[in-house]
């Protein structure tokens, strides 16, 4: 009963299945465990934002370049504010209201890499009327360290006017600035009246964001996908099965449909029709009527 599983067909069938299983199986425990690690890095995102708050700040020169493990952490750098190269950053929302940034270019006091410094926040359209102008002379600042930003996540415009950027990192600010700047920011802690202070940022790719609902949708589908082929392995066995069986007790297959118009048309024809016809015939065929 059992040997059609040893046919050609079925080795091809049983290969398939044997070989898909495991695969989606190995897929989907993979997507899962990125999840995982993404849920592990968020707790420990926000652990480490517990500690920065309770920490001492630290020279921004230890924390550079900024890293998941660096960004979020206090620091604290010290210089003189370029308020000639300053610039305005639209399209921020804080507090569930849209404003822009103020950021202006710090030249630390021991030389190196300009620190871009956002000061603070203002509402509304960008307006260097309403920003304050900086501390003059050399001035410390405290504040958050932030990672270079992505322009897909902040949904950068472009054709900006003047004294306005869409992005804060080193690849958009190199073409504003005469120097060089670090690949980061700081968010100032302690905001100037009436800038309001920029909380800091999680770093990117260690939250509970789209990417890591997607990861454990692609669990699911993965999953779905090793069980459809099981599933489908049993219906195709079922139906052998059943095939064998008819034929062991005699029970013919379904007639087609596109033979059995024929044999319909013949059954429905006229019997003075077919008589004629064989009439005729005999006719033709008898010499001289």
């Amino acid at each position: 009963m059992h040997r059609f599983l040893l046919t050609p067909r079925w080795w091809a069938i049983n290969v398939f299945v044997v070989l898909a299983v495991p695969f989606c199986l190995v897929l989907g425990t993979w997507q899962l465990g990125r999840f995982e690690d993404r849920v592990d890095s968020h707790r420990a995102q926000e652990e480490r934002a517990v500690e920065s708050e309770q920490a001492r700040p630290a020279e921004l020169s230890t924390l550079l370049p900024p890293t998941t493990e660096t960004v979020g952490r206090p620091a604290t750098v010290t210089g003189s504010y370029d308020a000639e190269q300053q610039l305005l950053v639209p399209d921020r929302i804080l507090d569930g209201e849209r404003g822009f940034y103020v950021l202006t270019p710090l030249l630390p006091r021991d030389g190196g890499p300009a620190v871009p410094v956002v000061r603070g926040w203002l509402p509304g359209d960008p307006d260097p009327g309403a920003v304050p102008p900086p501390p003059a002379g050399t001035v410390t600042v405290t504040g958050a360290l932030q990672a270079a930003e992505s322009p897909r996540a902040v949904n950068a415009r472009s054709g900006l006017p003047s004294g306005q950027v869409a992005v804060i990192g080193a690849a958009s600010l190199i073409n504003l600035l005469p120097y060089e700047v670090v690949n980061g920011f700081v968010t100032e802690r302690e905001a100037t009246a009436p800038l309001r202070a920029v909380p800091p940022q999680a770093a990117s790719g260690t939250g509970l964001d789209l990417k890591a609902f997607q990861n454990l949708g692609y669990t699911a589908e993965w999953f779905v996908f090793a069980a459809f082929v099981v599933f489908m392995w049993f219906r195709l066995y079922r139906r052998e099965i059943e095939a064998r069986r008819d034929a062991e007790l005699g029970i013919a297959p379904a007639v087609p449909a596109a033979s059995a118009v024929p044999a319909a048309r013949e059954a429905s024809a006229p019997v003075g029709s077919t008589a004629g016809s064989t009439t005729g015939s005999t006719t033709a065929a008898t010499p001289g009527g």
